[in-house]
Formats: C-alpha cells, structure tokens, sequence
C-alpha cells in the first residue's frame, strides 16, 4: 500500500443494540463512546442497528408481508379504476 493515503485502521468495537450483541473488529471508523472490552483495554464503541445477529438473511427468520391486506387497503383507499378484463 501506497503510505499516507489509506486512512488508519485500529480496533473498534461495534454493538448491535437490536440483538444486545458486540464484537471487536478492525475498523477505520471514529467516535467519541469508548467500551472496557473482555481483555481489559479500553476501545471505541460504534452501536449500529442492524449487524448479522440481527438482520434476518443471516438469522433465517423472515417477516411475513400481508399483501392481500394491502391490496385491499389499497382498494379501499382509492377505489378499483381498473376496468375487469375480459
């Protein structure tokens, strides 16, 4: 690598608040939070809101989208204009 032009890598510590999970990683991200991680040393914390504890292609779980719901609701709101096919 070219010196001078890649920002500086160090540990942080990211933490899930969805999951109520942290994991240290190498990262060039800043912040002003600082976490005691397991080993004693103290590093930045980053909370993110989705990691892969959290989102739901990693944990397998899936959410259920009603669209017959909303295609009624839809209905309701704006009235069927299309014309029936034939």
């Amino acid at each position: 690598m070219k010196p001078r032009i890649h920002p500086e890598s160090r540990p942080v510590v990211f933490r899930d608040r969805a999951a109520d999970m942290a994991f240290l990683t190498r990262s060039t991200a800043h912040s002003s939070k600082t976490i005691e991680w397991e080993d004693g040393v103290t590093y930045p914390l980053i909370d993110v809101e989705i990691s892969s504890a959290s989102h739901p292609f990693y944990t397998g779980t899936t959410r259920v989208l009603d669209t017959a719901g909303r295609v009624e609701r839809f209905e309701r709101r704006y009235g069927r204009t299309a014309s029936p096919r034939r």
